[in-house]
């Protein structure tokens, strides 16, 4: 309960219940107020968020992760600083945490080996302690001692290299064992988390192929000699952007006519197109690079579907590219078209795909 209604449910309604004869609580959980950018939230200010605005621009996991790391077991007021948010959410859990992930997956061969590099074993003194902090209404103390295991993680890997260690080649065993552990490490800290973060707890289930939900204990018990799936991105960086829209006044849409004539459609050069081959792209967390077969020639395109998609997929699949448009030099390459797809954004994209009957080069009408 807030604050400010304290002494009606720790007073008053003990005094009903034990009046009545019915048990008392054993305790009344007690929280301060939210505030967003050290201001009460206001309408009039720009600094009141309604729940269903937050949830139209971005993922739940983002804010209850970003309130675990700011409680603890006081009545402290909790401030939404936004720009503190989008900060703490792109280095905690998209730069170490998921990081974890993304470089040691691809570097595994879709399997964990037998052993874990014995210089970063489990202690269960570690779990224990942060259950305590967990039980104990400590969220700030425990999520602090979860990163800080993250971080010894990721200089872990950065130590050993695995990316270089495959490049010199002859080193299999060796960049197994170090991706096996940063994996394993991965596996514990998102149990651990799974209480704050459960929909990208149950995302790493399947990750790691296991059909029984993780429980506490699960933790303390590395995963090894085992195949996982193939790994797609967990969580993508935060915008500021979609941020900014969650407490920016509503733009009242303009009285224009969006009605366009034939002449003005016939202007697109629609075009089917097959994916040739699809890959991912260096640098960059959102982009898939698109082979593409368009009948008389092929085109090379960068899409922004990498969090829906794994390349694999999309291989072989047919697509509709807006051939006419004009080519945009990016610093992986040239994007020399544009393809259609669908969906609000991030893991709901849907790339438009004509019926099995067409072929690349037809034209769309």
């Amino acid at each position: 309960v807030g604050k400010d209604i304290v002494y009606f449910h720790a007073l008053f309604w003990p005094a009903v219940l034990h009046g009545a004869d019915f048990r008392k609580p054993s305790g009344v959980f007690t929280h301060g107020f939210v505030t967003v950018d050290g201001k009460k939230m206001s309408k009039r200010r720009g600094t009141f968020i309604m729940a269903r605005t937050y949830l139209d621009h971005l993922s739940p996991e983002y804010l209850r992760y970003y309130y675990a790391s700011r409680l603890g077991p006081g009545v402290d007021d909790v401030d939404l600083n936004l720009d503190d948010f989008v900060q703490r959410v792109n280095s905690d859990l998209v730069g170490k945490l998921v990081n974890i992930a993304s470089r040691c997956a691809k570097l595994c061969g879709g399997k964990l080996g037998p052993n874990m590099d014995p210089t970063l074993t489990f202690d269960t003194a570690d779990t224990e302690s942060i259950a305590a902090r967990l039980e104990g209404r400590e969220y700030a103390k425990a999520i602090t001692q979860i990163m800080a295991q993250a971080d010894k993680v990721n200089a872990y890997i950065a130590d050993r290299a695995p990316w270089k260690l495959a490049k010199e080649g002859g080193n299999e065993d060796a960049v197994k064992e170090i991706c096996t552990t940063g994996l394993n490490w991965f596996r514990r800290l998102m149990i651990m988390l799974k209480p704050v973060l459960p929909q990208t707890a149950a995302k790493a289930e399947a990750f790691f192929g296991e059909d029984t939900p993780w429980t506490w204990q699960d933790a303390n018990t590395p995963l090894l000699d085992c195949e996982i799936n193939p790994y797609t991105p967990l969580m993508t960086r935060l915008e500021k952007k979609s941020v900014d829209a969650l407490v920016s006044p509503p733009v009242a849409e303009a009285k224009t006519d969006n009605e366009i004539s034939i002449d003005d459609f016939t202007k697109i050069d629609l075009r089917v197109a097959r994916v040739t081959k699809a890959s991912l792209v260096e640098g960059a967390d959102k982009l898939l690079q698109l082979e593409l077969d368009v009948g008389e020639h092929e085109r090379t395109v960068f899409a922004g579907v990498r969090a829906a998609y794994n390349p694999k997929d999309l291989e072989g699949k047919l697509v509709v590219l807006v051939k006419n448009l004009k080519p945009r030099k990016m610093k992986f390459g040239v994007s020399e078209g544009m393809v259609l797809a669908a969906g609000p954004g991030g893991s709901e994209i849907f790339v438009v795909s004509p019926d099995s009957g067409a072929k690349p080069g037809m034209r769309v009408k």
